[in-house]
């Protein structure tokens, strides 16, 4: 698969999550097999460009490519800069949002709210486009199904932005007005990959090998799009390379290679947040990993009271040496449940 001259390892896709896929996030994950991701969305104001937080997002010191950015905003000027922006510093792929859900993002008519007027949507479309074309790099949109259930539009959508340059489209398989409430539907999915020729990859619940080939057999879509089924669970990439190569279940990882993997993830996020962030940022991460291992939640319970980055990750090397005593490899029911934590799941999936 291509995205522009870009050929992509394989179909499997990290999504872009604010707050959780950042730079050490995205190269564990291409580590572990993921083909392809985007990075968490970066602002289009121009005013916060010089925020801590936005030149951490910008930072792609040591990232193998493609470097895909997500930019976000309501004004197709401003979202034209910020993808110049963006290029300057390294992004090689621009991603426009017009998926996320957040009443932060939608109360000032980013994200997904921008499906409730096409002209406006587009016009940021063409903008962007406009910008990155003549510097050869290529366009991607996200989007979800439509604004609620009586206004699915992605189809229309997906035509319009196919015209004006787009060159691969990621839907979200349900409306903003669902959030991540109930299940994620791929008729429309399926309907989007239908009526257009440009690349589309299809998101939502898919947190198995199993659940990825039957997406991509439902919608005929060229790649899936992983997002909280991979919080915890960066390896779930090489999972589905390797069930849809063999048909074959893959091991689970050992005890011993998540704990050298997690540890080597903190070292890269407290270098990128340094102490009194970083100890306070891996706390998620460190969650999300030990959740459904023995004895997960009690710990848990007790690092979230570290404020120290080498007593944390020394707790965590602990805990994974106990565990290694009870068993060597990580029990194979150790997803994170796509039900839980609702305030993480409107906060972070974009």
């Amino acid at each position: 698969m291509n995205i522009g001259p870009f050929i992509l390892a394989n179909s499997f896709f990290v999504a872009p999550m604010a707050g959780v896929t950042d730079r050490p996030f995205r190269q564990l994950c291409k580590k572990l097999g993921a083909g392809y991701a985007v990075s968490e969305m970066v602002t289009s104001r121009p005013d916060l460009w010089n925020t801590l937080k936005t030149s951490r997002r910008a930072n792609h010191e040591g990232e193998p490519g493609p470097i895909a950015v997500q930019i976000a905003g309501t004004e197709p000027l401003m979202m034209g800069e910020a993808a110049a922006y963006n290029i300057d510093r390294g992004a090689q792929i621009i991603d426009i949002n017009m998926g996320c859900p957040a009443k932060k993002v939608c109360n000032k008519w980013a994200g997904s709210a921008l499906m409730q007027d096409e002209t406006l949507a587009l016009s940021i479309v063409a903008a962007v486009v406009a910008v990155c074309a003549p510097r050869g790099v290529p366009v991607t949109l996200k989007m979800r199904t439509g604004w609620c259930q009586s206004q699915k539009n992605a189809v229309v959508l997906a035509r319009a932005a196919e015209r004006a340059g787009v060159q691969m489209i990621t839907v979200h398989g349900r409306t903003r007005e669902q959030g991540y409430g109930g299940q994620a539907e791929y008729d429309t999915i399926a309907a989007v990959k239908a009526a257009v020729g440009v690349p589309v990859v299809a998101n939502g619940d898919i947190d198995t090998p199993e659940k990825a080939r039957q997406v991509l057999a439902a919608t005929q879509a060229d790649a899936v799009m992983i997002g909280r089924a991979a919080q915890g669970r960066p390896w779930i990439f090489r999972e589905m390379a390797h069930f849809m190569a063999t048909g074959t279940q893959l091991a689970p990882p050992l005890v011993a290679e998540v704990k050298h993997l997690l540890l080597d993830h903190l070292q890269d996020h407290y270098a990128l947040y340094g102490e009194f962030s970083g100890v306070r940022t891996a706390r998620k991460h460190i969650g999300w990993y030990v959740k459904s291992l023995p004895g997960g939640e009690d710990f848990r319970a007790r690092m979230n009271l570290i404020e120290d980055c080498g007593r944390q990750a020394s707790a965590v090397a602990d805990f994974f040496d106990g565990l290694n005593e009870q068993s060597d490899r990580i029990p194979k029911l150790v997803a994170n449940s796509l039900a839980d934590d609702k305030k993480q799941q409107r906060e972070t999936a974009a």
